[in-house]
């Protein structure tokens, strides 16, 4: 195979940006690319802000992207995708999400078992009126698990898919969600670092895919006021050294799996800081909303925070659906097997499972903030889930989305959404 031209290098900011360069093949191999670590303190709208660990006070100094051994596939021509580790003062950095996430997964082995990861992720497609308007996607003949023209006259999936296959992306599916325009694309079980990967790289792909066809593809958690929300389901299986799923090997949750809905549902509040944040991801968190709202769980329902699935001994689950894709998902799976890992180690007791629809009637007395302000005071308050996904980590993340908080206080819901939607 004749060795591409170029290599992307990329990596995920705590904005969920994928920012990187280009440099030539040869520089990618087996190597590693600079980048100025002040980048994590900008902000949206380009303000560099004073946040801890980015170096504003020592001269805005590099950090290099270590990068993997073995380059991806792209989706764009003569190009390959090189991913990596973020290294500051020859150390792992502490604002890297990947690096997180790899730790936490070391935490988890060193108990004994492998966290299996897959993510389901939601989109709403806009395109432009005559007035330069983003306007919802022209879909009329679109409704919920539909596939084919009808419900993408514009074949923007069709693209996708394609795209994916040829960048090494596992799609286990793909389909229109529950209002027009909107799709759910859903990336194959594996270990959580590649499942994040894929994440990643399928945001960015699809969102590139989307802009070539005069199209924007929006993961905002809540892009259109009146219509139903979007947002990024993490399913996670633990395994033994056998390989051997432990969530439910008899039908039946193991205690291992109790503890872990135990750990979550502890840290519901304060998780919220860490999966919904933006302003913006607070219209979609409510009550009666087939999202993460109440502090519960239940077998196999769609109304509650915490789902399990113990149907399969094999394909066994726990499904947390606070989160959104505005998030990093490198973060967003490290908050959720953190919180897990917590319950196990405390043996927390489960609670009783939800037994009302959950819709109109519920059992569950906590739920999420309502304001990513106060997820945010939550998350400061949580001491132990802090230093469990990373203190600096999690002190630069307040600091951050506090100031956007501060910038964004007053505005309407539209300007809030104007505000992130070229972004995410």
């Amino acid at each position: 195979m004749t060795m591409p031209h170029r290599t992307r290098v990329m990596f995920c900011d705590m904005l969920n940006l994928p920012r990187g360069k280009y440099v030539p093949a040869e520089v990618a191999v087996n190597g590693s690319v600079g980048f100025a670590r002040s980048v994590f303190a900008v902000s949206y709208d380009r303000e560099l802000l004073k946040m801890p660990g980015a170096g504003f006070h020592e001269g805005l100094p590099d950090m290099e992207l270590v990068l993997d051994a073995e380059p991806r596939e792209s989706w764009q021509t003569n190009t390959n995708i090189a991913l990596g580790d973020l290294y500051a003062d020859d150390q792992p950095f502490g604002l890297c999400a990947r690096t997180q996430l790899k730790r936490c997964v070391s935490e988890w082995q060193a108990l004994g078992y492998t966290p299996m990861v897959g993510l389901e992720t939601e989109a709403y497609v806009f395109q432009r009126d005559s007035d330069g308007i983003w306007r919802p996607y022209d879909t009329p003949g679109a409704f919920v698990y539909g596939t084919g023209p009808e419900n993408d006259p514009r074949g923007l999936t069709d693209d996708i898919w394609e795209a994916a296959q040829k960048a090494g992306i596992p799609i286990e599916s793909m389909n229109g969600e529950y209002d027009n325009g909107q799709f759910e694309f859903t990336l194959q079980f594996t270990d959580a670092v590649k499942a994040c990967d894929d994440a990643f790289l399928l945001r960015s792909m699809a969102r590139e895919i989307a802009f070539r066809k005069g199209l924007c593809l929006s993961f905002l958690p809540k892009p259109i006021p009146d219509r139903g929300g979007s947002g990024l389901h993490i399913n996670f299986s633990l395994t033994n050294s056998d390989n051997e799923n432990i969530i439910a090997p008899h039908g039946k949750l193991s205690d291992i799996a109790e503890h872990c809905i135990a750990g979550l549902l502890a840290h519901h509040e304060s998780l919220a800081g860490l999966l919904a944040t933006t302003l913006n991801s607070y219209d979609r968190l409510d009550a009666g909303s087939m999202a993460g709202y109440w502090a519960n769980w239940a077998e196999d329902h769609r109304m509650v925070s915490i789902r399990s699935a113990t149907r399969s001994a094999k394909s066994a689950r726990l499904e947390h659906r606070m989160a959104d894709c505005a998030c990093n998902p490198y973060q967003a799976v490290t908050a959720v097997l953190q919180a897990a890992r917590l319950g196990v180690l405390d043996k927390s007791p489960v609670p009783p499972a939800e037994d009302l629809d959950g819709i109109e009637r519920v059992r569950a007395t906590r739920h999420v903030p309502s304001t990513l302000d106060k997820a945010l005071q939550a998350l400061d308050k949580d001491k132990v889930l802090r230093q469990a996904v990373g203190e600096l980590y999690c002190d630069a993340l307040l600091y951050f989305k506090r100031d956007e908080c501060s910038r964004l206080r007053g505005k309407s819901v539209d300007e809030v959404r104007d505000f992130y939607l070229p972004f995410v």
